[in-house]
């Protein structure tokens, strides 16, 4: 949902925002990727994270229906929001 919200994320966004290690992050997102749920793109020395544009209607309209069901969860999350200073620019 993180990615939904905000686009594309970096690794060092996740572990702000969800207050985890690096390397357990980036476990979840690699089986996300092996899996085709997200697409990522290097940046130097940085993976950002987005969702697969390639993703079927129905898993789409799973994501944005979950996205909205979560708002009062993500938003609680979201307070902590990321500040214009990442740690990957």
């Amino acid at each position: 949902m993180l990615i939904h919200h905000h686009k594309t994320l970096c690794v060092c966004d996740f572990t702000t925002l969800l207050e985890l290690s690096q390397p357990k992050i980036s476990r979840h997102l690699a089986q996300l990727r092996e899996h085709g749920i997200v697409s990522d793109s290097r940046k130097g020395r940085w993976v950002y994270y987005s969702l697969n544009n390639q993703l079927p209607d129905w898993c789409q309209r799973v994501i944005n229906e979950t996205y909205q069901a979560s708002q009062t969860e993500l938003a609680e999350l979201l307070k902590k929001s990321l500040t214009s200073e990442s740690c990957c620019e």
